[in-house]
């Protein structure tokens, strides 16, 4: 998005939030350096990929959270060629839980225009294993980027002592 881009009334605030989402990507893309090629690998339909199939460059995005001592939340959002879009850092506010603003995650999916999210938490106990709420978030989250016809590729949750795949055990 173009650093010029001028916009007025009710789009001024899509245009600062679609801006500063663009920045985002920027930054991440430069972090990640070698990230963007093992990306880059195109898919036929998205969907029917299997979760041994997420690409390497897309977990990778999400381990720092491992270490974290407090619950985090990222979500990342991807075209149908897994380039990345964009990203979405939550924190949270105690140690063992934090706040999803699907209206948040829905805005960004929206303005990146993208066809893939994937989403991640930490498990600050070092268990990977999800959570009943985890569970309840996941199909809400799922739901909710549906009816914008975004597809919720994966939710992983990231330990010190591995991960754990929503796609993988089949529940996406």
């Amino acid at each position: 998005m173009p650093s010029g881009l001028a916009c007025r009334g009710r789009r001024a605030n899509r245009c600062a939030v679609s801006e500063s989402l663009w920045l985002a990507r920027r930054t991440v893309v430069a972090q990640t350096g070698a990230m963007a090629t093992a990306l880059s690998d195109p898919l036929a339909d998205p969907a029917d990929v299997a979760a041994a199939d997420l690409p390497d460059g897309v977990l990778a995005l999400f381990r720092p959270i491992a270490a974290a001592a407090r619950e985090v939340a990222m979500f990342g959002y991807f075209d149908p060629e897994w380039r990345l879009l964009g990203m979405r850092q939550l924190r949270a506010g105690s140690v063992d839980a934090v706040t999803i603003p699907l209206r948040a995650i829905l805005t960004d999916a929206l303005a990146f225009d993208c066809a893939l999210v994937v989403m991640a938490h930490n498990h600050p106990s070092g268990d990977p294993t999800p959570s009943d709420a985890d569970y309840r978030l996941t199909r809400r989250v799922a739901q909710a980027l549906q009816f914008i016809e975004v597809v919720l590729f994966d939710h992983l949750v990231i330990a010190a002592h591995g991960y754990c795949s929503f796609r993988a055990r089949g529940l996406l």
